[in-house]
């Protein structure tokens, strides 16, 4: 009897041990998960990993056609550029909290991989590309933005994929608000009122003419994608990523501030 308690610290640490050492090649297993593991947890928006073992790389010919697929971008990170304290400093990003928990990450997202000689370029088709987010910063301001990767062209030197192909390109990040969105006083782009109903003071000012017009604004993000392991036998990448976009404007009514978005990155090569 005596024995007991030590025979359940011995089981306990070899069970420890065994969990800690098999971990699989895949922190999110989507293949072995059912609607019902998932619901509710925030599991759907983690990106799959690679074990710190996977550091091959994949040759490339010239001849042949690739596609990225699959690809996932978790943000982790997101930081918003203040205004600086008087003019002689630069403005600096301003690490705020992400409000959107379960919802951030764009996945299966696809597109063509080019071999020219030693340079490399990505072209993004499609997928799920765009995500609305909003994040808080210190002061308690609310920053919406429209995080995105669609038709992002990105390019990378080497004739090879593996741990050291980084690709740095520009994408395209839609507006926040869509056409139909109504303020609260029911103007919209293309719905709503056009004007404010009743009598509006000082009609010509600046500010209350860009409430009234509405526009829908787009904006151009760069983007670098490092990968950092690669499993050569199926193809498949992560790393980490780094984006920096403009945040929403309120159809016109406010200025953009820039947007750093910092995550981890999926993936998998294949031969179209």
């Amino acid at each position: 009897m005596r024995f007991r308690p030590l025979l359940a610290l011995v089981l306990a640490l070899c069970l420890t041990l065994v969990t800690a050492c098999s971990g699989g090649a895949k922190a999110v297993d989507r293949a072995n998960v059912t609607y019902e593991d998932i619901l509710n947890t925030g599991r759907a928006n983690d990106c799959p990993t690679l074990p710190d073992s996977a550091r091959g790389a994949i040759a490339l010919d010239s001849s042949a056609s690739y596609q990225l697929k699959e690809i996932c971008l978790h943000p982790s990170e997101v930081f918003v550029k203040g205004e600086p304290a008087n003019k002689r400093q630069e403005a600096q990003f301003v690490a705020t909290k992400i409000l959107t928990r379960f919802t951030s990450s764009l996945d299966q997202v696809f597109g063509d991989l080019k071999v020219n000689g030693d340079n490399l370029t990505f072209t993004e088709l499609g997928g799920i590309d765009f995500q609305p987010i909003t994040v808080l910063l210190p002061g308690g301001e609310e920053v919406p933005f429209t995080f995105s990767s669609k038709e992002l062209v990105a390019d990378s030197s080497g004739a090879s994929f593996g741990t050291s192909t980084d690709f740095t390109g520009t994408y395209r990040a839609p507006s926040y608000r869509t056409s139909n969105f109504l303020d609260p006083k029911g103007r919209g782009l293309t719905t709503g009122y056009s004007s404010a109903m009743g009598l509006v003071p000082a009609g010509d000012d600046d500010n209350l003419r860009k409430e009234t017009i509405k526009r829908y604004v787009d904006g151009n993000g760069t983007m670098n994608l490092s990968i950092t392991k690669v499993d050569s036998e199926t193809g498949e990448f992560a790393g980490v990523f780094t984006a920096i976009q403009p945040s929403d404007t309120d159809m016109g009514t406010k200025p953009a501030v820039d947007v750093k978005i910092m995550g981890e990155l999926y993936g998998r090569l294949e031969k179209a």
